[in-house]
Formats: structure tokens, sequence, C-alpha cells
């Protein structure tokens, strides 16, 4: 009888401690790896891709025309997102912040916003930077808030930034969907987004915000023209060539409705000083963020270029507003209106409410609207 021989237990080998830093660092890196694939194809597949020209809807429940000869007024108010208010500082700027304000600030200074936009009682409304839906802003829907608080005006709404999910810096921005808005006391015949030029490609652009102008059409009292109102938030972080772009287009989307025989005013945050504007009261610093420049020259002689410089129309968010020095801060003249030349200018006025709500003062403007026949 054959004695079967026992085998003896392969002892399993151990790893070494630095192979097992680098089995563990490569894992997690597959992990993290795998992540961001996946978030690219989401932030890629959930991209927000405006036609150029897209149809915007308005309830339409006033059946007033507006005057010629009379004056009307409007105002514009980037009045960021409800969040940039005296207290806040934000990282783009080269501050430190990314959340700038608790959901108590952000209604806080809505109240603020709506009271200022009732107390001026303007006839036409252009606001930029009005949230949705987004982590920013806490997910208050700023449009909604602002329809209910002006419930006599017709309202127009066009998105220009809209991301399922940002995932910079630390900690993220999350979930944008914002845009510009304006209201009209009277009759919004039509209103439609057309698109700018985005100077942003691959990753950047998934995250980035999609320009637009709004336009509105407005019938006039006894006239076949239309006055057509422009309101716009252009390029702020691009290396220049996007906003000599969008202003390129913006130019010649004015002057086409001019020649149509119409009356027409754009307004918004330009993100740009034009070039007629005296900024010796607000010198850049080196160190801060510069807006471009809008070359009045290129234009007709006859359109006018409209900015109070009495009061700085925005502020630098590279530090809180509160316990600053004044006399040293960062301000900037970006907000105003261009006017085609049958648009009589009465007077404008930056109002200044030293940056409490938000870090744009609203400008108020009033026109008339001149006969030319």
């Amino acid at each position: 009888m054959e004695e079967k021989v026992k085998e003896r237990p392969t002892k399993k080998k151990k790893r070494k401690v630095w192979q097992r830093i680098v089995l563990w660092t490569i894992n997690i890196l597959l992990v993290l790896v795998g992540a961001f694939a996946i978030l690219m194809g989401i932030l890629y597949t959930t991209e927000y891709r405006p036609n150029d020209v897209e149809s915007i809807g308005v309830e339409c429940v006033l059946e007033d025309y507006v005057p010629s000869g009379e004056p009307i007024s409007l105002m514009t108010y980037n009045i960021g997102y409800g969040a940039l208010g005296d207290n806040a500082d934000f990282f783009m700027d080269g501050g430190k912040h990314v959340n700038t304000a608790s959901r108590e600030r952000i209604n806080s200074n809505m109240e603020g916003i709506i009271n200022e936009t009732k107390k001026l009682d303007p006839d036409f409304i252009f606001y930029q930077e009005v949230d949705q839906d987004s982590h920013r802003s806490k997910h208050i829907n700023e449009e909604l808030n602002l329809e209910v608080a002006f419930p006599d005006y017709e309202t127009a709404f066009a998105y220009n930034f809209r991301v399922r999910f940002i995932p910079y810096p630390i900690p993220p921005i999350g979930r944008v969907d914002a845009g510009i808005m304006t209201l009209s006391r009277y009759e919004i015949e039509e209103a439609e987004r057309i698109k700018l030029p985005c100077p942003f490609t691959g990753i950047e652009r998934l995250g980035n915000l999609k320009r637009c102008l709004l336009v509105s059409y407005i019938p006039v009292e006894g006239s076949d023209k239309e006055l057509v109102l422009v309101n716009l938030h252009l390029e702020a972080y691009d290396s220049g060539e996007g906003k000599v772009a969008q202003a390129a287009m913006l130019r010649d989307v004015l002057l086409e409705e001019y020649e149509k025989g119409n009356y027409v005013i754009a307004g918004g945050d330009f993100n740009q000083t034009f070039s007629n504007v005296d900024l010796s009261d607000y010198p850049t610093y080196p160190d801060k963020w510069t807006p471009g420049l809008i070359n009045v020259d290129d234009y007709p002689a006859d359109w006018q270029f409209i900015m109070d410089n009495e009061t700085p129309t925005c502020r630098s968010l590279d530090k809180p507003y509160v316990d600053a020095d004044p006399a040293t801060f960062q301000y900037y003249m970006i907000d105003g209106f261009i006017l085609s030349p049958n648009v009589k200018l009465l007077d404008v006025e930056t109002q200044d409410l030293q940056f409490v709500c938000a870090d744009h003062n609203p400008v108020l403007m009033r026109v008339e609207l001149e006969d030319e026949d």
C-alpha cells in the first residue's frame, strides 16, 4: 500500500508596504478618473444648447401701447442673484468665497431690491442675474418672486446660465439655473432670445454662461413702429475676444432694428465701459478685474451711449464692502444704455444704494420717443 505524500501548504506572498500603497493609489485614481468621466458625460449630454434665435413666451395681460412724445422710464439692475450684498466677496474677483449669503440674507436682499424698484417705479425694468433654481441662491425661485412682486407688469425671461453641476472650486458652485428678465408696463407683443458668441471651448464651455440678448417688442401708440428693448449681460471673465464679438453682434442687432424704423434701447450690465465716459474718478487698480471698452465710434455718430458717472454702477468683489475704506475701493462704470437717434434722453441717474443688496447699483433713465415723420 502506497503511502500518500502530504503536500505542504503554499505560503501566500505578503505584499510589501510600498506595493500596497501603490495599489491603493492606483485604485483611488481609477475611481476618480471614472467619476470625472461620468460627470463630464452628464455635463455634456445635459449641456444647455440654445438655438440662435428662440421665441420667449409672454403672458399678454396688458393692452396699453407705449406713448410717443411722453416721458417713459427704464431701470437696469444686476441683482447679483440676491447673494452679492455688501457682506460678500467672490472667488472669481479675487475674493475667498463661493457661497456668499445665507437663505435669510438672500431673502433680505431680494426684499430690498424689490422695494427699491417699487420706489423708482419705472415703466420698464431690466434685471440681470436672476436665479430660478441655483445652489448659490439656496434654490429660491427669484424669477417667480419678482413676477409676484410686480403683478401689473408683463414679463419675459431668457436663460443665460444653465448647468446641472459645476464641480469647481471647493466647495463647488453646484447647480445653476439663471437668466435675464424684462418687465414692462406696456404690452410685450413679442420677445425673443438671441444667442451671443461664446468664447469658451471644451470643458470650460460646459460649466460657463451661454450669453444672450433678450429682445422685447413693444407696440407704439398711433404708429406702426415698435419700441425694441434689448436686455443684456455681456461677457465678464474671458480674455477679451468674447467681449469684442458680443459687442459687435449687439451693434448689428441694434442697427438692423433702427433701419426698420423702430425705436431702439439696449440696457444692462455690459461688463464694459463706453469710450465716451469719464473714468478719472474710478481708476482701475492693476491687481483687480478690468472691464472691457466699447468704442462709441463703432456706431454712427448720432447714436447715444448713456452712463451716469456721478455714482459708480458696480463694485469689485475682491473683498466685502462692509467696513472697507470707500476711498480706495475698486469701482466700475459698466451699467448703462444705448439709444437710437430717435430716442431723446431726458435724464439718467445711478442710485447710490451703497451696494447693500447687490454688487451693482440700479440705473434709472427717462426718455421720450420722438416722431421723425
